[in-house]
């Protein structure tokens, strides 16, 4: 489950947009970006997919993050290192932020997404991070956020809950 080739990636990213799987859905886009294909090829373990009979049907993206920085040199705003500080109880710098999750519909509902959660959660406490945080919109990630027992906080300016889950 974790990497992926890229060209399949990308064919199956290309598909949710072309199956408007996503529509209105937070931070997706109908590409992949250039960005994320650099990262995605420096370090195949962001990308974590979730198969059956040979297709995909869910994946993962994730990175390395702080309290205080998105990523190295990205600080976060005031309003967000605050709120993640109390979620996470104090500064954090071993922890990630789960960038994307995404379960093919017709896979919902079924079980699929809590193995794609509990999968990841012990993937990332298996490499040995403390936290994770995840900003969220959809109905499904906040249901399946909050059965799992992850803490919430809302950003009210940029209008996300948010997650944090900590080992």
């Amino acid at each position: 489950m974790v990497g992926c080739g890229l060209e399949e990636f990308k064919k199956y990213y290309r598909r949710l947009a072309l199956d408007k799987e996503w529509r209105g859905t937070f931070g997706f886009t109908e590409e992949l970006g250039l960005s994320w294909e650099k990262i995605l090829v420096e370090n195949p373990d962001l990308l974590l997919v979730m198969r059956e009979n040979h297709g995909i049907i869910g994946h993962v993206i994730w990175h390395e993050t702080s309290t205080d920085e998105h990523r190295e040199g990205d600080p976060r705003d005031q309003e967000d290192q605050e709120l993640l500080r109390k979620l996470c109880g104090g500064r954090k710098e071993k922890m990630v932020e789960l960038h994307e999750i995404w379960l093919r519909k017709k896979y919902r509902g079924k079980g699929y997404g809590k193995k794609l959660f509990e999968f990841f959660e012990d993937f990332i406490r298996s490499k040995h991070y403390d936290t994770i945080v995840y900003y969220a919109d959809h109905p499904a990630a906040l249901t399946i956020c909050r059965a799992r027992g992850w803490k919430e906080g809302f950003l009210e300016k940029e209008n996300w809950h948010t997650f944090c889950l900590s080992f």
